[in-house]
């Protein structure tokens, strides 16, 4: 058995990677079960893996018993082999339950919407990344999912549904957390505290696997909505806002269209910051819901091949936790990485020739609709060919309230595109007026375990794209990579809306265009959602509704690219990428200052030479704050405090505010003082298109379309700029 050592979460392609001795190794097999055939087979697919058990490994175990040896290195990695890919699946769901059984546990709970049986109606479901609703709204959404059968019709679909691979992978990875309970006893076997001896510990399927599974997938989309779906509620006619329309209901469908206003805009006082709408959008810049990383090219490394460098900003604890392991299937599959708790396979990682990472993207996974309501029929809305019923969603959720189970129901609604949403914070409430609902690209496919398995074959860095945009199944991600000849990628080729400008500027409606303005989701008119405001197609996209490669940006590179969260605009200091829909993200934008010190590594190391693998890896651990070294630049933060009259304050800043790295721990509370004062002051400079990457900019991921940035409010079409000034102290033009 092989072990391979990493260092601080540097891929180093060209360098030969020493053996390490194994600790422990373990052979776990276990036979098929009923339970596991929960969710097909079906004959489309059983066609479909015939065929691809022809050309690669097995699906599944000759004689139905899964069988896989794992090896643990000193550092707790296991190192899982198998003949098949449904026992390579049993190895590492066995595995990661040695280490994570109660996240796990905790996954399939919320897939199957049981989270008030166990913990409560009351308590909150917060997963650390994007998700903050109550364990009762959490279920009534994935009860919904369930009753719709969303899962299961996706596995009936050839294009949306996950392939042979994923679904046998899917399978023993099910399988093998299910042995590892009955191998520890049971409930009271569990060495965690978290759950060992509660009632939950049991047997799951590879049903509820798969919704825990779908669920990751909504985590920059449905995931933000929970709350705003489960809560949804039809206003009353003494609600205000209700127009004088008396007469128009007889009145024709085009007609009404003509005459039924949208809803109004507010008035300026009363929008959210553009900072506040986008984080209850998902964009929070301040979530754990975020990445860096960077891939060197053979003109910039120091051998002339490859290295990325992934450092993923998830959370160490919780749902969305990475697991390390390494997966192989002699003679067909061999690749290491990690991958969240719950999700089969690897998703980011190396082979033998590809190394890539991954980060967050800007773009949008999703469009809200502004349906138009009947006056005085808040569950009635306009449509083309006329008046239509929202869909009343009858939902049973069993809860425990003082230890004791009860049923309650409760109404969600729907629209043929998505679920309906109250969501006033965003500019989305539901009034007498109009209504709005979501349609969620990543609601429509289950394609997310076959792109990253199919990655993981890949053979240099644009072949690991060309495999990722086969099944376009990257749900939220961008992708940097790097590979053994030298070549480094960066791509944006998520699951976006197929939404280009064009259809926007066709089908934005009022309170579309502020929330557009303000962070760069247009809103599309309902009425004509079937028609002149649907998704677009591709003729290069995987699948109907989403953007093909060809309207998505990537590069090539044999120096460098890197990644911080920012939009595609700049995948390094010189290449722009340009021409792209909106909903994807921002062009001639401010970069943030996580970005500019992600790109300072590479370019002050460029100066010195070539880069080496100590020197990537070494990036990892300097931990160098923007805000701080800017700061120093004249003395400007002593002045801006002096100017504050911050009094005691500006002595303690003279003292830690040269501290420009955040690594110290008695020095926490310095870079948080030092970020602020760089968003509120010093670096508000104009913005230079030319050099985006090393100017300053305003606050970390305050950016809109228009290229400028601005904390402390929305920025409405046609309003004057030059606002009054409002930091204490600061003359006019010094912001």
């Amino acid at each position: 058995m092989r072990a391979f050592r990493r260092t601080a979460a540097t891929l180093a392609l060209a360098v030969a990677l020493p053996v390490l001795p194994a600790l422990a190794s373990t052979s776990a097999t276990g036979p098929a079960s009923a339970a596991d055939r929960a969710v097909g087979p079906d004959p489309v697919a059983e066609s479909v893996a015939t065929a691809a058990q022809r050309k690669g490994a097995p699906l599944r175990p000759r004689g139905g018993t899964y069988e896989a040896r794992v090896t643990r290195t000193k550092h707790g990695i296991p190192h899982i082999v198998a003949k098949d890919w449904g026992s390579l699946g049993f190895g590492q769901g066995y595995a990661t339950a040695e280490v994570a059984a109660c996240n796990l546990l905790d996954t399939l709970i919320t897939g199957r919407g049981e989270r008030s049986r166990w913990f409560g109606p009351n308590g909150r479901y917060q997963d650390l990344v994007s998700v903050d609703a109550s364990n009762l709204e959490s279920d009534i959404l994935f009860t919904d999912l369930r009753n719709r059968r969303v899962v299961e019709k996706l596995f009936k679909d050839s294009k949306r549904g996950p392939g042979p691979e994923a679904r046998a992978i899917a399978r023993g990875y099910l399988k093998g957390v299910n042995r590892y309970l009955r191998d520890v006893g049971g409930p009271n076997g569990i060495t965690d505290p978290e759950c060992r001896g509660k009632a939950y510990v049991r047997p799951g399927t590879v049903k509820d696997l798969w919704y825990g599974v779908y669920a990751a997938n909504l985590l920059a989309s449905g995931g933000v909505f929970v709350s705003a779906i489960a809560s949804a509620t039809p206003p009353t006619l003494t609600d205000p806002g209700l127009p004088d329309v008396a007469g128009l209901l007889w009145l024709p469908a085009r007609e009404l269209s003509r005459r039924l206003p949208f809803a109004k805009v507010p008035a300026e006082k009363d929008l959210p910051s553009a900072k506040e709408l986008r984080a209850r959008l998902g964009k929070d810049p301040d979530s754990g819901f975020g990445s860096n990383a960077t891939a060197i090219g053979g003109a910039a490394s120091a051998n002339g091949r490859g290295m990325v460098l992934g450092n993923p900003h998830f959370p160490w604890s919780g749902r969305y936790r990475f697991s390390q392991a390494h997966l192989t299937i002699p003679g067909h599959y061999d690749i290491a990485g990690a991958s969240l708790i719950g999700s089969p396979g690897i998703n980011i990682g190396f082979n033998k020739d590809v190394a890539w990472s991954h980060t967050v993207s800007t773009a949008y996974r999703f469009t809200p609709y502004e349906y138009r309501t009947l006056p005085g029929l808040p569950t009635t809305y306009l449509t083309t060919s006329g008046p239509k019923q929202l869909q009343q969603r009858k939902v049973t959720v069993t809860l425990r309230r003082g230890g004791k189970l009860r049923k309650v129901t409760r109404t969600i609604y729907r629209t043929d595109e998505g679920y309906v949403i109250d969501a006033p914070d965003m500019l989305m409430g539901w009034t007498p007026i109009s209504v709005f609902a979501i349609r969620d690209a990543n609601g429509e496919h289950l394609k997310t375990v076959d792109s990253f398995l199919d990655m993981g074959k890949g053979t240099s860095s644009r072949d690991l794209l060309r495999r990722q945009d086969a099944s376009a199944g990257v749900p939220w991600v961008n992708t940097i990579a790097a590979d053994r000849a030298g070549n480094v990628i960066y791509a944006d080729h998520s699951v976006v809306p197929n939404v280009p400008n064009g259809l926007v500027d066709q089908c934005i409606t009022p309170i579309g265009l502020i929330v557009r303005a303000v962070a760069g989701l247009p809103i599309l008119d309902g009425t004509r959602a079937s028609g002149a405001c649907a998704w677009r197609n591709d003729a290069d996209a995987a699948r109907p509704g989403i953007f093909g490669p060809k309207n998505l940006p990537d590069v090539t590179r044999r120096d460098w690219v890197a990644n911080a969260n920012d939009s595609y605009w700049t995948p390094n200091d010189k290449v722009r990428l340009e021409g792209f829909a909106n909903i994807i993200g921002c062009e001639d934008c401010e970069r943030t200052l996580r970005t500019q010190q992600v790109y300072r590594y590479v370019t002050d190391a460029r100066k010195k030479g070539r880069i080496t693998h100590r020197q990537l890896a070494g990036f990892q651990h300097q931990n160098k704050v923007r805000a701080a070294i800017l700061s120093k630049r004249n003395g400007d933060l002593g002045k801006v405090c002096r100017a504050a009259d911050g009094g005691s304050a500006c002595k303690v800043l003279a003292k830690l505010g040269w501290a420009r790295q955040s690594r110290r721990p008695g020095r926490a509370a310095v870079p948080r003082v030092l970020r602020a004062y760089a968003g509120r002051v010093a670096l508000a400079r104009r913005f230079r298109r030319g050099r985006p990457v090393q100017h300053p900019a305003g606050p970390a991921g305050d950016q809109r379309p228009g290229g400028r940035s601005d904390a402390g409010r929305a920025e409405l079409p046609g309003i004057e700029e030059d606002l009054p000034e409002r930091e204490a102290g600061l003359p006019a033009g010094r912001r």
